[in-house]
């Protein structure tokens, strides 16, 4: 999944600049742990929500998600 999302350390300039937040659940991202930024969507996300969206993809950064828009 490297080409759909890069990996990095959460840096004060990233925190204070970018976002201190994770893109999806919002939860603080906190200096020196490990960050996503997802080049799809445009933000970064933590661990735990990059691990839950890379299960839900293939090698072509597409969705595989197997429920429908209206289940």
């Amino acid at each position: 999944m490297s080409n759909c999302f890069f990996e990095q350390i959460a840096v004060p300039e990233i925190l204070l600049r970018v976002t201190n937040v994770c893109g999806v659940c919002f939860d603080d991202l906190i200096e020196g742990e490990i960050i996503y930024y997802d080049m799809q969507n445009y933000r970064y996300l933590c661990a735990k929500c990059h691990e839950k969206i890379v299960a839900k993809m293939n090698e072509n950064c597409e969705s595989i998600d197997e429920n429908g828009l209206f289940e």
